[in-house]
């Protein structure tokens, strides 16, 4: 009787202590906290939507041109009006950016349609590397063909490394475009500061393992801002990738950057001395994401410029929006 009792009074005591710890909450859960909202207010038997809200700081990177494409300078963040899916933000942190170090990729297309023109770009790439760098900047080459390659051992603001770096990158024979753009995207990531990106190709993708939708989405993750400088030996050119071309202008364009087309030096030298320009004019706008109810992972970023003479006329160029999600690819 007395063995019989104990077991049944341990048996009490398990079922106590099991109960005791299914009330309270998950480690899981204590480290993720969700926001619930009821799908109609005030009705307390919908179902709610939970979701996990992204409360981290955004940093959006403005360039603002007039109708001739030249930066525009001295404006007040009173000037800017900035929204989030159609919701307007308040913007924390306003500052005109020429001073916030620059962590630039420059990506230099080696495959076998470029080889004629190979000496030129590098020749130039050197120019804007010795005009654009300075002590707080850091610099990667990458050269790429059927494969990618970074020329440099990481990201320097050593010119001497950096031309090193340029005059040795290997010619090769196909174009992996979307990879040089996935792995540039994916090496600047943890860098501080403004991440940039400039490709200088011929705007086909004849071998990559990504596909443009994930080079795209690699590039937005990092949030670099990608130039394109799409050489043009031949504007009529029978084999000239015109939907490489597209994907590169929309690209720029939904990364805040910007296209341009070389068909010489000069043209390439331009289009390196506006980049540099434009790098040095920027304004960076910053908030907390308002929290609320999406099923998209992606929030969609709207800026304007107002308060100023002619701001209708203005080109107001920065990333389309921000992934709440990171990408398993």
């Amino acid at each position: 009787m007395r063995k019989s009792a104990t077991i049944l009074l341990l048996s009490g005591l398990l079922v106590a202590v099991c109960g005791l710890w299914a009330q309270q909450p998950s480690t899981a859960q204590a480290q993720n906290p969700v926001q619930q909202n009821s799908a109609h207010s005030g009705r307390q038997s919908q179902p709610s939507t939970t979701l996990r809200v992204d409360v981290n700081l955004v940093n959006v990177f403005v360039t603002v041109t007039d109708a001739h494409g030249a930066p525009i300078d001295g404006l007040t963040k009173d000037n800017f009006v900035l929204m989030e899916d159609a919701q307007e933000q308040t913007i924390k942190i306003f500052d005109k950016e020429s001073a916030l170090p620059l962590s630039i990729a420059l990506e230099i297309d080696t495959s076998l349609s470029t080889r004629h023109d190979l000496p030129l770009e590098q020749a130039s790439a050197k120019r804007f590397a010795h005009a654009i760098l300075r002590p707080v900047d850091a610099l990667s080459v990458f050269g790429f063909s059927e494969v990618v390659y970074e020329s440099t051992h990481g990201y320097t603001s050593d010119l001497h490394s950096v031309d090193e770096a340029i005059d040795h990158i290997r010619v090769g024979a196909a174009t992996a475009l979307y990879d040089a753009i996935y792995f540039a995207s994916r090496s600047l990531e943890r860098r501080q500061g403004r991440k940039v990106i400039v490709l200088i190709t011929d705007g086909g993708d004849t071998y990559s393992k990504f596909e443009y939708k994930q080079a795209v989405r690699a590039a937005e993750e990092a949030e670099a801002i990608v130039y394109s400088i799409i050489v043009v030996p031949i504007e009529s050119s029978a084999g000239r990738e015109t939907g490489g071309e597209h994907a590169l202008i929309q690209l720029s364009d939904d990364t805040g950057g910007k296209y341009y087309y070389a068909t010489s030096t000069g043209d390439l030298d331009e289009a390196f001395h506006k980049i540099s320009d434009e790098l040095r004019t920027q304004y960076l706008l910053a908030y907390y994401p308002s929290q609320r109810t999406s099923f998209s992972d992606f929030r969609r970023i709207e800026v304007k410029v107002v308060g100023v003479p002619n701001a209708a006329a203005y080109r107001v160029r920065h990333r389309a929006g921000y992934y709440t999600v990171k990408s398993d690819f």
